[in-house]
């Protein structure tokens, strides 16, 4: 649930983030830091994601014989 609150309050920021009325420079700045940190975010869903599916994998393989 962690992650996901800090998907949340990164999305308000970049929604925000135009009106607060910060120099270009600083507002560039504060655009790559929060994309890093969107970038780093999905990653941990996908590293998240992939292991849950790999983890599904090995338990539903059980041999069943036809009879």
């Amino acid at each position: 649930m962690r992650k996901e609150r800090t998907l949340f309050i990164l999305g308000l920021w970049v929604a925000v983030l135009p009106f607060l009325g910060f120099p270009n420079m600083w507002r560039k700045i504060f655009f790559v830091i929060t994309g890093l940190a969107l970038v780093f975010l999905a990653y941990l869903f996908y590293s998240q994601t992939k292991k849950r599916i790999l983890k599904d994998d090995r338990e539903s393989k059980a041999f069943v014989d036809n009879i």
